[in-house]
């Protein structure tokens, strides 16, 4: 049974870490099977043996047993810190899910629940996790700790932006708040950011520099992309007349989704290619998340930008 099979065997968030280890638990079984098998050999403290290493902390056991050289990882090797960001605007809300269930989420339950998965994943690996979240205000800060403690306040965060009512005409400040997130952060870390990329400042330069601040003192960047495909990309509506709403200035209009799709989805693939362009400039790992489907990418991102850290 691979990982989407397992999400749907569950069908309510009532406990988030209780959740996310399971996730996480099968992604790591799934994994053993997979090509990626030296990512997983992690979670026993393993890294793959590189020629020219000392073969001082070699395990010869596990040699024996796999016929691969894998060297021992010390708990002052494997720590990282990393950041993760929330964008909790009114967009974020779409499509309107009350109460979020983990196999029909919201882009904000969505990116939540990836969150809980990827602090899972730290906490196995003994790294610090810190966390912002923002949309017209900067609604919290926590600074990276790896403490039992700051994990719990953490998911308690993560549970109650699962459970909150969607925000009314809740604004996006995105490119104010990345300046202030990026000057909060002192030593190099691992910054993952969720979010759908619609804002109320428009203003593109400003957004791209903020997110280019957020590389400053060699952070290394990860830009999730959270978006609902079926209907955000690729505007597939059934071709009756609709009322479309902007969440966040709660302007409308009145249209038949079929005169419009071509156009529209011209449009966002456009919108698409500039954002992915101007992360691969600025040196900023560019993943679509399509909230359907893609939270095994997330964690694999995860893990293939962890390796930069040592």
């Amino acid at each position: 049974m691979n990982l989407q099979q397992e999400l749907h065997n569950i069908s309510t968030i009532n406990h988030l870490e209780l959740l996310a280890k399971k996730v996480v638990e099968g992604f790591i079984s799934g994994m053993h099977k997979s090509p990626f098998h030296g990512f997983s050999s992690e979670f026993s403290e393993h890294k793959i043996y590189n020629s020219g290493e000392s073969t001082k902390h070699i395990d010869w056991k596990l040699f024996a047993r796999t016929d691969k050289l894998y060297t021992k990882r010390y708990e002052e090797e494997t720590n990282m810190r990393c950041h993760i960001i929330l964008d909790n605007s009114s967009s974020m809300y779409y499509p309107l899910k009350q109460p979020n269930n983990i196999n029909n989420l919201s882009k904000i339950g969505f990116s939540a629940f990836s969150a809980a998965a990827l602090m899972q994943l730290l906490k196995k690996q003994r790294d610090a996790i810190g966390m912002s979240v923002y949309a017209e205000t900067y609604e919290f800060y926590a600074p990276e700790k790896g403490s039992e403690r700051h994990h719990h306040m953490l998911l308690n965060k993560l549970e109650s932006i699962i459970n909150a009512s969607p925000p009314q005409q809740q604004h996006t400040h995105t490119y104010t708040f990345l300046h202030q997130i990026a000057e909060n952060l002192h030593r190099r870390s691992l910054v993952i950011l969720f979010t759908d990329m619609l804002q109320t400042e428009t203003e593109e330069n400003k957004l791209f520099e903020a997110l280019r601040h957020l590389t400053y003192n060699k952070h290394e960047v990860v830009l999730f992309h959270v978006l609902d495909h079926t209907t955000e990309v690729n505007f597939n509506f059934d071709n009756r007349p609709k009322r479309f709403i902007d969440l966040e200035t709660d302007e409308y209009v009145n249209i038949f989704a079929g005169n419009v799709q071509q156009n529209y989805t011209e449009q966002i693939k456009a919108y698409l290619d500039t954002i992915r362009m101007k992360c691969l400039q600025y040196k900023i790992k560019y993943v679509t998340a399509d909230i359907t489907k893609d939270i095994e990418k997330i964690l694999l991102t995860y893990l293939i930008e962890r390796q930069k850290f040592k």
